[in-house]
């Protein structure tokens, strides 16, 4: 008769009496090793084996060197510190050539990240962002602007001894208002000195052969196309800027009547709602018989004497461009340029400016053809206080420059009334 057999349980490990299995033996010795470590880490923090003593002496001096360094050891830290500065201000150059080189690149590239909403809903971006400053490129101008400078934007004017009159009359006015933040660019010694005698922010560039020959010697338009050189630097560093030809009275800060959406925002040469809006033109042909009517978009000029810039990449671009033509093309008109550069589309062989823009009010930022003739005959318009008045259309600046202080600031009603519509 067969025995009873054992579950297998029972025949072997620890409750059967018979010897533990191989793999039971394994567990125990690693359960064991495991206990045994988290002790030794527990009573020996730092290792079971200390440092020696010339290490521990090693490790205090270099402490002690903390605190106590030698004159040589301070010399090396300079030099050191001297050449990560240096490191430091190429590689920030080095970011804002890639940050310029990545957003250009990426013109156009993300399209795909967007969707439209509902119809009448959408609108496109017309704020372009700013350019990361580099004060490298001129921290002497740098230095100037964070002292003149509001909230990064100033009033610029360029000037020569030739202009020395109007440019007090100009920076008289300024001062009467209020502005603080305005800069007189001095194109030689007499005018950087005269402007020093009358307490006026002034910046003397630096010594520039090309540049400083046509600014000791040049006339008004000469002058003018200067200054899409100069104004590159200013937006370089991060500032917007507020140009000022210095044939213009101010009677309000023009800071508080800027909507700062679009790269330029630029007064109109335009004297009425059409010519300074745009309007649609009606071109006659009668020789095309049924197609004899052409359908044309006008627009008068924007003024390239009183325009603010905003610090962006396409307003960069466009002093290249502009600049860049006047040099190869002496004899052109820098107004006429500006212009062109601002508002002619890409067409075959030819890639027009991607620059958003804004025509000023007309009444606020006013030419003198607006004033003397329209605003001055009508009762009503006389009653607006203009921000600025350009006396952009009449030669005799001086005089009808006196006569709108005169009726502006002095209440003087029959100041105006003596001058003639137009020039004579």
């Amino acid at each position: 008769m067969a025995g009873r057999r054992e579950p297998p349980l029972m025949r072997t490990g620890l409750g059967s009496g018979q010897p533990p299995s191989r793999g039971s033996r394994i567990a125990a010795a690693v359960a064991v090793g495991v206990t045994l470590g988290c002790v030794c880490a527990f009573l020996y923090p730092d290792g079971l084996i200390s440092r020696s003593t010339d290490s521990a002496l090693h490790w205090r001096r270099r402490a002690d060197s903390v605190t106590c360094e030698t004159s040589e050891e301070v010399t090396n830290l300079q030099s050191q510190l001297a050449s990560l500065e240096r490191k430091n201000a190429d590689f920030r150059k080095q970011i804002n050539e890639l940050s310029v080189k990545l957003q250009m690149a990426g013109q156009g590239k993300n399209q795909a990240l967007y969707s439209a909403g509902p119809f009448g809903t959408v609108k496109a971006l017309r704020t372009n962002p700013t350019v990361m400053p580099d004060e490298s490129t001129n921290p002497r101008l740098a230095k100037i602007l964070q002292q003149v400078a509001v909230k990064k934007e100033i009033i610029v004017a360029v000037a020569n001894s030739n202009v020395k009159q109007t440019l007090e009359m100009w920076f008289t006015n300024i001062k009467r208002v209020g502005i603080t933040n305005y800069l007189v660019v001095a194109l030689d010694d007499s005018i950087e000195n005269f402007c020093k005698s009358k307490d006026v922010p002034v910046y003397r560039r630096d010594p520039d052969e090309g540049i400083d020959s046509i600014g000791k010697t040049g006339g008004n338009h000469a002058v003018s196309a200067l200054k899409f050189r100069i104004l590159r630097e200013f937006l370089q560093l991060g500032y917007s800027v507020l140009l000022s030809d210095i044939d213009i009275m101010f009677f309000q800060n023009p800071f508080d009547h800027l909507y700062r959406d679009s790269d330029i925002e630029s007064m109109s040469d335009g004297h009425d709602n059409m010519t300074a809006y745009g309007f649609n033109d009606v071109f006659d042909e009668p020789s095309m018989g049924w197609a004899r009517y052409a359908h044309t978009m006008r627009i008068w000029v924007f003024n390239s004497g009183f325009f603010f810039i905003r610090p962006t990449i396409p307003s960069i671009e466009l002093l290249d461009r502009v600049a860049g033509r006047l040099s190869r093309e002496p004899k052109s008109w820098d107004q006429a340029v500006f212009n062109e550069e601002l508002f002619f589309p890409s067409h075959p062989g030819y890639v027009g400016l991607h620059a958003s823009k804004r025509t000023m009010d007309i009444y606020l930022f006013m030419n003198s053809k607006v004033l003397f003739k329209t605003v001055r005959k009508s009762a009503q318009l006389r009653k607006l206080k203009p921000v600025i008045v350009h006396l952009n259309y009449h030669p005799d600046k001086e005089a009808r420059m006196k006569a709108v202080i005169e009726f502006y600031v002095h209440g003087k009603q029959n100041a105006l009334d003596h001058f003639p519509d137009g020039s004579e």
